[in-house]
């Protein structure tokens, strides 16, 4: 059965592939699974039939049968889980992977979320210099110790994967910062190739 996923009809970060369906689109496409593709307006968010697949109103969602999934984490581990490729075959290393993939969203994103939500929106508050500051540095912090912990591997845990996947997709909001210039290795071949795989998703995905 073809799964269908929820995305923005208008996306906020004007086609730059930052939206969270993004790190969904890019795991269909790592396990050669097709896919539709709903587009939601803001307002058709909010509204009861979509509330009843995410009840935070937000995308992504996941249908396939009676199944209905939010929160792109969970979709993924989902996705990694039915189809091989996205984790390893031995339980360790898959249990390792799984690790990152929670370390991506509850360590490495939340500051990095902060500080787009800084400089996007509160440049106008009379705080603005005194705070952005701090959220920097918030985010340089664990970007040094993941820098650490990657050393010259190309990837997190062995062979690429949800890990990565996930890791890559939150460190792709810092692209356009300059940030990750400082941390060479965040931003190298094998990085730079996910990067690039990602977008290739956002193109494909943009044709239909």
């Amino acid at each position: 059965m073809t799964p269908t996923i929820t995305a923005f009809e208008r996306s906020p970060d004007g086609g730059k592939g930052l939206a969270r369906d993004m790190r969904v689109r890019w795991a269909l496409e790592e396990v050669g699974q097709p896919y539709d593709v709903r587009l939601l307006s803001f307002k058709a968010m909010k509204e009861p039939a979509h509330l009843a697949l995410h009840p935070f109103g937000q995308i992504p969602t996941y249908e396939e049968g009676d199944l209905a999934l939010f929160e792109s984490g969970a979709i993924v581990f989902h996705i990694a889980e039915r189809h091989a490729g996205l984790l390893p075959d031995d339980a360790n290393g898959r249990a390792r992977a799984i690790t990152w993939m929670f370390a991506a969203l509850s360590t490495m994103e939340p500051p990095i979320i902060d500080l787009a939500i800084a400089r996007l929106m509160e440049r106008d508050e009379a705080w603005y210099e005194q705070r952005l500051p701090l959220v920097e540095e918030r985010a340089r912090i664990r970007l040094g110790e993941l820098s650490a912990r990657l050393g010259d591997a190309e990837w997190l845990d062995g062979p690429f994967s949800a890990g990565d996947l996930m890791m890559v997709s939150v460190l792709l909001r810092l692209k356009a910062s300059g940030l990750l210039d400082q941390y060479p290795n965040l931003s190298g071949p094998a990085y730079r190739r996910a990067f690039e795989a990602q977008l290739a998703v956002f193109t494909a995905a943009s044709r239909t």
